[in-house]
């Protein structure tokens, strides 16, 4: 198991590859900004992911799926910074914590209501709610939180 540095380490860098470009990194590119090998970069990898952080790989790959408050597969919650977009959030509740990732910055999260198929927006910055469409916008999960673990990778 990786130290608790390298693994923090890793952290930041696979949030910050999220943040600049919309997706995860391999951890290929993990392992070169850690001045690691390519094995020791998906050993720590796997480390990371295994954690216990909502994070995961797609089934079979080396490659990231999800991490939270990003995912890196479409989801319905389209994530725009400063009008262009950035990738996809996990699921509607991270939707609020993408914005603290890009300090001053304008984020516009749009997605369809799953119950209904009506646009929503929400637009935050610095975790401040500017907007959100329609008025009095709630979210809602029909699944005790306690039972989420095993649903992560279809959220």
């Amino acid at each position: 198991m990786a130290t608790t540095e390298a693994l923090d380490r890793a952290f930041h860098l696979v949030l910050q590859g999220f943040v600049e470009r919309g997706t995860g990194l391999h951890y290929t590119e993990l392992a070169r900004q850690m001045g690691r090998t390519p094995e020791e970069g998906r050993t720590l990898m796997h480390d990371l992911m295994a954690s216990g952080i909502p994070a995961w790989l797609h089934p079979s790959t080396e490659l990231i799926a999800s991490f939270a408050p990003f995912n890196a597969l479409p989801t319905h919650y389209r994530v725009v910074v400063d009008g262009k977009p950035n990738g996809y959030a996990q699921c509607g509740f991270e939707v609020l914590a993408v914005s603290w990732l890009f300090p001053g910055r304008t984020v516009r999260v749009d997605a369809p209501c799953l119950d209904c198929g009506e646009p929503l927006h929400v637009t935050m910055r610095d975790g401040e709610l500017l907007e959100a469409e329609p008025k009095g916008l709630v979210g809602y999960v029909s699944l005790p939180m306690r039972e989420w673990r095993p649903d992560l990778a279809f959220a």
